[in-house]
């Protein structure tokens, strides 16, 4: 399979195309960095993984849909517009859109969906914590993000009303539909995120550590090698995993 790879300079585009390297299934058809042609980076490509800043969305959706070049898009920080221009670039050609490509986390977005339903919020507390390295630009982290939009699903509250980003001062009592969110930076951090249950006499943990960002990279790959043949649709990591 053909795989071209934005942000060639970027920490993550490099860990891309060392893991293509080490896809036999795979080959490197082009890269692309800031400055540069995107049109003829996508040329001949298969499938395009793109590990960059929201700033290049907006072309390389018009691009690969012009080329009718399928997507892998692990940028994270888009807005709300954005977003919903990657859903409609989906009725034309397929995408995976996932805030995370490692195994491990997406296994950790099924079991928070599994612990949030079985444990509620009425008897637990919930908090959320990442950390990532002092580089990172987006606070919370996508994975993060995603992580209270399933807490946010299974407990019937929302991001807007219910999640409290930190705390200072005289807070006050926690409210019980409360979920908190708190984002670390510092160091060479590849990525750790925890989300806990807290009740009276118990405390329930799921915690992810990446170690390394060749995790993301190979899961990247592996999803553009399972949309070989797919239909126009937009996917994500859980679809590869065949967990839902």
């Amino acid at each position: 399979m053909k795989i071209s790879v934005t942000g060639r300079s970027g920490r993550m585009g490099q860990t891309v195309i060392a893991a293509i390297e080490n896809e036999a299934a795979a080959s490197l058809q082009a890269t692309h960095d800031s400055g540069e042609d995107l049109c003829s980076a996508l040329s001949d490509a298969d499938v395009v993984i793109d590990f960059t800043l929201p700033i290049l969305t907006d072309e390389l959706l018009t691009t690969a849909v012009e080329k009718k070049v399928a997507l892998v898009i692990g940028t994270t920080g888009h807005s709300e517009v954005q977003k919903q221009a990657i859903n409609e670039a989906a009725n034309s050609i397929p995408i995976v859109y996932a805030s995370n490509f490692s195994t491990g986390v997406n296994l950790l977005f099924h079991l928070t969906q599994k612990a949030a339903a079985i444990l509620g919020n009425e008897a637990f507390d919930i908090e959320v914590t990442e950390m990532h390295h002092r580089h990172k630009v987006d606070a919370p982290s996508g994975t993060a993000r995603t992580l209270l939009d399933i807490l946010n699903d299974e407990t019937t509250t929302s991001y807007e009303n219910d999640v409290k980003h930190g705390r200072e001062g005289n807070a006050g009592p926690r409210p019980s539909k409360e979920i908190g969110m708190h984002t670390l930076r510092g160091g060479d951090v590849v990525g750790d995120h925890t989300v806990m249950f807290a009740a009276d006499g118990e405390r329930f943990e799921l915690t992810h550590k990446a170690s390394s960002r060749m995790t993301f990279a190979s899961g990247a790959v592996r999803a553009a090698l399972w949309l070989e043949g797919r239909e126009k649709g937009l996917y994500d990591m859980q679809n590869v995993l065949g967990l839902k």
